[in-house]
């Protein structure tokens, strides 16, 4: 079911996978972080991601809600990595909010993942989260913001000629923004560590300092696997039998 999300007066639009049956206590609630497009168009920019709530929501019986940023697909807006966070605070402020939702769970990958850590470092009521091929940091764009606002507009994230208003603040907030600086405030909370051994992307060196700093993450390597792990059935495999595994447990405790 397709519908729209406000987050800072931009209409973002997203998808709700229900479950076919609820029971009088609710079931999980999941929210899907896409990560950052490589080109234009819907492929990247969050359509796999619904199919992947209605599996959710099919084999599991969560509520999944899958979203699309701000600057993405038909979403309003422009890119700026604090928008985005604002975006996944929204939906996972959304998804609390309804009746049959029992407790909510953050799954994202790349750009996503880490900043499903970082919702979920500031938000303590998010149960977990799934995390997918996450950069520990985004030092390679603090580095090269220019190179990175180009490519926000060559794939489309970025509309407005005259986006960004202030190009240091946009810039600042690519340092403020860290998955590693947060991890350690999921320490309490299950937290899974998913990357491809061959990741081409984000080294999955990222991966291992995360798991270092939260202390108990589940860290799988999916080897051979590149960045891409939402077309690598492997991948998905790990991904929905964590999901189910943590939820019910969560449940039963």
């Amino acid at each position: 079911m397709l519908f729209d999300l406000e987050s800072d007066g931009l209409r973002l639009i997203g998808q709700l996978a229900r479950p076919e049956r609820i029971g009088p206590r609710g079931v999980p609630g999941l929210v899907i972080c896409h990560g950052f497009p490589t080109r234009s168009g819907h492929e990247d920019a969050g359509w796999s991601y619904y199919e992947l709530a209605a599996r959710v929501a099919e084999e599991l019986g969560w509520m999944a809600l899958a979203f699309t940023y701000r600057g993405c697909g038909d979403s309003e807006g422009d890119f700026s990595l604090g928008g985005w966070l604002r975006d996944v605070h929204t939906a996972t402020g959304h998804l609390a909010g309804m009746d049959d939702v029992n407790g909510v769970w953050l799954a994202g990958f790349g750009t996503g993942g880490a900043l499903a850590i970082v919702a979920a470092a500031e938000d303590p009521s998010i149960r977990g989260v799934a995390a997918v091929a996450p950069p520990a940091d985004f030092d390679d764009w603090v580095a090269a913001p220019e190179g990175l606002l180009a490519h926000a507009r060559a794939v489309g994230a970025v509309r407005d000629p005259d986006f960004p208003a202030d190009p240091a603040a946009w810039a600042d907030e690519l340092k403020s923004i860290s998955a590693h600086a947060a991890v350690s405030r999921l320490a309490e909370r299950p937290l899974l560590l998913l990357h491809g051994g061959e990741d081409e992307v984000v080294p999955v060196f990222d991966a291992r300092v995360l798991a270092d700093e939260h202390g108990s993450a589940d860290l799988r390597i999916i080897s051979g696997a590149g960045h891409r792990l939402r077309f690598d059935p492997r991948a998905i495999a790990v991904f929905l039998g964590w999901i189910d595994r943590a939820g019910t447990s969560t449940t039963a405790a």
